[in-house]
């Protein structure tokens, strides 16, 4: 299945605009070689441009056979509710993970409407890989620098968290990425975290949690990571500091 987006500028700005949004589609059907894109993701929020506007144009191409679904990402409830009575939302994307949880609040309404889950950075931007460095030791392009949660004090903490849950997935024969995987697996069907995978061994499906297991994973992190998932708006790019929009 393949999926791309639509959305962003090379600026990091916003344009769903629906001619804007028939050329982007166009030049990925070109780029990629292929009749049709089996999703098609608004990549952010346009707050220049109505979502019932951008669903209508992808209901169009789908008529039109160029796309097969259509999916959101970092959408909020008032947003999908919106293009959903326009086009059927297959599919949001947004980041998730034991760092990130305030997302769980939107699945009472992708439940309601049948909407599949994907997570993005599904292993906290890299801290639950077990090999993370602090802001100072990264490159100066890592968007991870102004991260709140790589700062002095929350990075301190957030390590001795990742450090405990090392020690609860050795007890399970698994590495922490395998564990904080499946934490998100076991969170329903309608899950499906989208890592970035180059070795088979880091994949996760065949380990199966018990209650125990995700007790003590909350317990360790009941509220998320420390620290704020962005930091304070600075005028940074909408590819650094785009939340989720009515949220």
């Amino acid at each position: 299945m393949l999926a791309t987006k639509f959305g962003f500028t090379r600026a990091y700005g916003t344009d769903s605009r629906p001619a804007h949004l028939r050329d982007v589609t166009e030049n990925s059907l070109s780029y990629l070689g292929v009749d049709y894109i089996d999703v098609l993701y608004q990549h952010r929020v346009d707050p220049n441009v109505p979502i019932e506007d951008v669903a209508g144009t992808v209901q169009d191409l789908i008529a039109e056979g160029k796309v097969k679904h259509f999916g959101l990402s970092e959408a909020g409830p008032e947003t999908i509710r919106k293009a959903h009575a326009v086009q059927e939302v297959a599919m949001l994307q947004t980041e998730y993970s034991v760092f990130e949880r305030e997302v769980e609040v939107l699945f009472p309404v992708t439940h309601e409407l049948g909407i599949g889950f994907v997570p993005y950075s599904p292993l906290g931007r890299g801290f639950l890989t077990g090999a993370v460095r602090p802001a100072g030791e990264l490159e100066e392009s890592d968007m991870r620098r102004g991260d709140p949660r790589w700062q002095p004090g929350d990075f301190e903490k957030n390590v001795e968290a990742v450090r405990q849950w090392t020690e609860l997935a050795s007890l399970r024969g698994a590495t922490v990425s395998q564990l904080a995987l499946a934490r998100l697996l076991a969170q329903g069907n309608d899950i499906v975290p989208i890592p970035g995978f180059r070795k088979a061994e880091r994949f996760a499906a065949d380990m199966v949690l018990t209650a125990e297991d995700l007790a003590k994973i909350k317990e360790i992190l009941s509220e998320g990571g420390f620290g704020a998932r962005f930091r304070p708006q600075t005028g940074q790019g909408a590819g650094e500091g785009a939340r989720r929009q009515d949220s």
